[in-house]
């Protein structure tokens, strides 16, 4: 049997993209849904389109960059940002061609988590790597690690976001975050 890779891109149920030098190189139709953008719009654009700041874009690139470089590939949960400025929770897992330049290629899978956690409250955007991070069963400390913050200042965020989810625990603040509610 023969095997129409083109087509499997295009129609995969994931979205999907080539990129090189973190600029979309290729997409697939899940991923211009998702995004609601043409491929036309997307195709040789800088991945920051996709992000809510541009803070975000580039505290993520440079986080990334070392993981895909020791380990090839690289996973999250995160909050991307649609055409339409509508932000929402998306898994991305993606792999470096060539790990020596861990930007310099890659394919990127994304997929849309927002019917299973939307996004309810307005949220900085270093509340929501701390809100991600937090889903992912990090503790103050591990986060701070994560973001080149201290501990102390990850607790500033959370207990900001325990206000704006009004939430009483960690367990119940990752609860409504999952929830959205």
């Amino acid at each position: 049997m023969d095997v129409d890779y083109a087509l499997a891109f295009d129609l995969a149920p994931v979205g999907l993209c080539v990129s090189r030098n973190r600029a979309i190189v290729d997409c697939n139709r899940q991923l211009c849904e998702m995004f609601g953008a043409s491929r036309e719009l997307l195709v040789g654009q800088s991945f920051l389109v996709l992000y809510p700041s541009a803070d975000e874009y580039e505290r993520l690139g440079a986080r990334m960059a070392p993981i895909l470089n020791a380990k090839g590939h690289y996973a999250d949960d995160r909050i991307m940002k649609r055409a339409s400025g509508e932000v929402f929770w998306c898994h991305v897992s993606g792999r470096a061609l060539n790990r020596e330049a861990p930007h310099e290629a890659g394919i990127w899978s994304f997929e849309d988590l927002s019917a299973r956690r939307p996004v309810k409250a307005e949220l900085t955007a270093r509340e929501r790597e701390v809100a991600a991070r937090l889903l992912d069963g990090m503790t103050s400390k591990e986060i701070g690690k994560t973001l080149a913050i201290s501990h102390r200042t990850v607790e500033i965020y959370r207990a900001r976001l325990m206000r704006k989810y009004r939430a009483n625990t960690t367990a119940d603040l990752v609860h409504k975050l999952m929830a959205g509610s």
